[in-house]
């Protein structure tokens, strides 16, 4: 493999999250030596002397056209099922209703397997590919799966997935129809996951995938970032919620805000970015009103929004120092306001997204109760997944018509 940087990308190192140490990026890593995420560098100089803005928007509209910023040297090893560039759709009826006028939203529904997760498969897989590995393991709570399973598929590799039982049914049959091998386990993505890592080990021949347990699904995530701001026209909104989980979104978007302010593609203060989780399983939130510097798992993790019931997230450190250092904050919302606000959003503008982004919703709404929000700031939710992959989160029971029945009002 290449160790110096090409006109395809100009990745230079890895380095520790924790120590800052220099790590190879053209060898196959994990995590660092003191177990800590380990996070793509670039030659920043060279990418903002060799590319701009007004050359991006000439390329096509997928997370691609960032290659540059992104980790695969060559593209003939980029593994694609079209995904980048969703829409971000202003939210005019739903926004007066929350009293935030400026409420946009980054819809991720849209991009191959539904839902976001499809943005670190496409950058994790091809990575993963042009450094010669061959099967992919990981454990997951879906949708992660889902997309993982598919992008190996298109990249011919084996994936080796573990999900709790509960998790969506839709995403097991992802998973299933592209060939993985799934396993279903009774427990968390936590047991799950100790299960990968005893098959990793055992049966060699895989990569461990495992949530910032590799560098460059964050690559891929980060891609949201630098869509939002191309997409207001090369400018920051004042404030981004995500629906937190493992974290490797919020921490993505952070790392690309960061970026593009030393390219000097973006100025001034950078959004607020609010991390929003389940009250049923809040340790994010925990941490962030307690001052710690880490998470503590809560005792009973659940809620319906499954994609973000994750008891202790490895990157949880850098979670709560992107919104920390960006003026954020952190939101729990009850299983039952991220429902109702999934269900007003649909009727209100006609989208229907699944539960996690239906907490960003919630929360925003929450944050302008509270005063946090003025109703002056230009404000985005992330919705990170269809609502046709958790269909039970809208019960219907209507009772059937008999043929011939008239409709009375």
């Amino acid at each position: 493999m290449p160790s110096v940087t090409t006109g395809y990308s100009v990745l230079t190192h890895l380095t520790c999250s924790r120590d800052g140490s220099t790590h190879d990026a053209d060898v196959v890593q994990g995590t660092s030596p003191l177990g800590a995420p380990l996070l793509a560098q670039y030659d920043l100089d060279r990418a903002a002397a060799t590319v701009s803005p007004a050359e991006i928007a000439t390329r096509p509209p997928d997370l691609w056209r960032y290659h540059e910023l992104l980790p695969v040297r060559d593209p003939a090893h980029v593994v694609t099922l079209g995904e980048g560039m969703t829409p971000l759709l202003d939210l005019p009826r739903h926004g007066a209703r929350l009293g935030v006028p400026g409420l946009r939203m980054k819809d991720e529904g849209l991009v191959p397997t539904g839902a976001f997760k499809a943005r670190g498969a496409a950058v994790g897989v091809s990575r993963a590919a042009e450094l010669g590995v061959t099967g992919i393991a990981m454990p997951t709570n879906g949708n992660a799966g889902a997309a993982w399973s598919a992008y190996a598929a298109r990249a011919g590799m084996r994936a080796l997935i573990a999900m709790p039982a509960d998790a969506p049914v839709i995403t097991r049959r992802e998973c299933v129809v592209t060939g993985a091998e799934l396993h279903l386990v009774d427990g968390l993505i936590g047991d799950a996951g100790a299960m990968i890592k005893a098959a990793v080990t055992e049966r060699g021949g895989y990569q461990d995938v495992s949530t910032l347990r590799e560098p460059y699904r964050l690559e891929g995530k980060k891609t949201m970032g630098y869509e939002i701001v191309e997409q207001l026209g090369w400018r920051a909104p004042d404030v981004i919620l995500y629906p937190t989980g493992g974290g490797v979104g919020i921490i993505a978007i952070h790392k690309a805000l960061r970026e593009m302010r030393e390219l000097g593609w973006l100025t001034g203060d950078l959004p607020r970015l609010v991390a929003v989780q389940a009250q049923g399983c809040a340790p994010i939130v925990d941490a962030f009103h307690a001052g710690l510097a880490e998470s503590t798992p809560p005792a009973d993790p659940r809620t319906v929004a499954f994609g973000i019931t994750v008891p202790k997230a490895l990157g949880d450190v850098l979670v709560l120092d992107a919104v920390r250092s960006t003026g954020g904050t952190a939101v729990a919302v009850s299983d039952a306001d991220l429902l109702a606000a999934q269900a007003a959003l649909a009727r209100d503008e006609g989208t229907w997204i699944c539960p996690e982004g239906a907490a960003c919703v919630a929360a925003a709404g929450r944050l302008r109760e509270t005063g946090w929000l003025d109703g002056t700031e230009d404000v985005v939710v992330l919705n990170t997944g269809s609502g046709l992959i958790y269909p039970d989160t809208v019960p219907v029971d209507l009772p059937v018509l008999p043929r011939g029945a008239r409709l009375r009002p």
